[in-house]
């Protein structure tokens, strides 16, 4: 999952955890109990913790654990493990929390970190804490990104929904094992492909009412509740409200699309649909319908994401047009989405998309006239 500023939220986060967890079993191995359990000298220990751990992750730095990839933006695991390290000495607050704890286990337990069955419950601990301290960290920067606010549970929130889209996107490409419980996510009982599988293509394109009946399916077909079903009140305020989850979802795939340059896949998506438009247009040079522009002259389209591309085709050519890829269409309709469902997926308001999609109409005029 991709959010601005965020480092910690993509799958190579298990690689940090695994190197933190690693280099600190190690690093506790060299440590004084007393150290560890005498609250009044927890600076102390935490001094002595960071240049222990850090001296560890520094050596595992060019090592294959620690050169693997953090995240998508070419932070290794070991850089990122190392930042999270001093962010740790900054905040200290969640250092004291994680000594509470060894405290409350030294006393059922005794010297457990030094014992092969503690080694677990101590990795565990560690990964509490940095887990709770990452969510902080890639708040705080979420807000210098984005200038929104945001609190590191709604960075769980997020995660949440990602790791849910992900689920669901799974059952939707398994669906032949999975008929009954994909049919449930999508409210009807399925007749053949469901045409949703092949239309899902990011997290953008997954539908609140999907997650909420997922949630509802997992206790049936799981055996647990889902996040949004269980008596948690962690995610209450998300069970009854389609269009947060819409809201949420929409922009961790608009960031997605835009953070993903890099990767080629927008580029692709533009060549695609503009191949389209020129074919189209080149189909109705040969009918004598209109004279057909040359590629330049659609660079109005080019800086433009898909749902407003599509705005676009649905004012000039009509929500139903023969040669529209089955992938744009409405299941239901086998039409093009409505307005309101191209803004959410655009992450915008219908007022904004409107006003958009004329602009990029004006610009494709100017150029296709001045061009004559």
């Amino acid at each position: 999952m991709r959010l601005p500023g965020t480092r910690y939220q993509e799958h190579g986060w298990e690689q940090v955890r695994k190197l933190l967890g690693h280099c600190s079993l190690q690093a506790f191995q060299q440590c004084e109990a007393h150290l560890l359990l005498d609250h009044s000298r927890a600076a102390e220990a935490l001094e002595w913790y960071a240049g222990a751990c850090g001296r560890l992750l520094r050596d595992h730095a060019r090592r294959a654990r620690g050169e693997a990839a953090g995240n998508s933006y070419g932070d290794s695991a070991a850089e990122l493990a190392l930042a999270l390290l001093y962010e740790l000495q900054a905040q200290p607050a969640d250092w004291d929390v994680f000594l509470a704890a060894l405290a409350a286990e030294h006393g059922r337990s005794g010297a457990f970190w030094r014992e092969p069955s503690g080694q677990g419950v101590l990795r565990k601990k560690v990964n509490d804490m940095f887990a709770v301290l990452r969510d902080k960290v890639d708040s705080d920067n979420y807000q210098v990104a984005s200038g929104q606010p945001c609190s590191p549970n709604k960075i769980y929130t997020y995660r949440m929904l990602d790791t849910a889209y992900r689920e669901i996107a799974q059952l939707f490409a398994n669906w032949e094992h999975n008929a009954v419980q994909v049919g449930a996510i999508l409210g009807r009982e399925l007749q053949g492909f469901p045409i949703e599988a092949r239309q899902m293509r990011s997290i953008a394109h997954c539908r609140a009412e999907w997650l909420i009946r997922w949630s509802e399916t997992l206790e049936r077909f799981g055996g647990a509740p889902g996040p949004l079903h269980t008596r948690s009140k962690r995610f209450a305020s998300l069970k009854n409200n389609p269009g947060k989850i819409a809201a949420m979802l929409a922009e961790i795939g608009d960031y997605e699309e835009l953070s993903a340059n890099q990767d080629g896949d927008w580029q692709l998506d533009q060549a695609e649909s503009l191949s389209w438009l020129e074919d189209l247009w080149r189909v109705a040079e040969e009918a004598e319908l209109s004279p057909a522009p040359r590629k330049v002259e659609l660079a109005a389209l080019r800086e433009e994401a898909l749902p407003i591309r599509l705005a676009v085709f649905q004012a000039l050519l009509g929500p139903a047009d023969d040669s529209y890829p089955e992938e744009w269409l409405e299941p239901g309709s086998g039409e093009l989405p409505p307005m309101t469902r191209l803004a959410e997926m655009a992450g915008i308001s219908v007022p904004t998309l409107r006003k958009r999609r004329n602009e990029t109409i004006d610009r494709l005029n100017a150029e296709l006239g001045s061009s004559t």
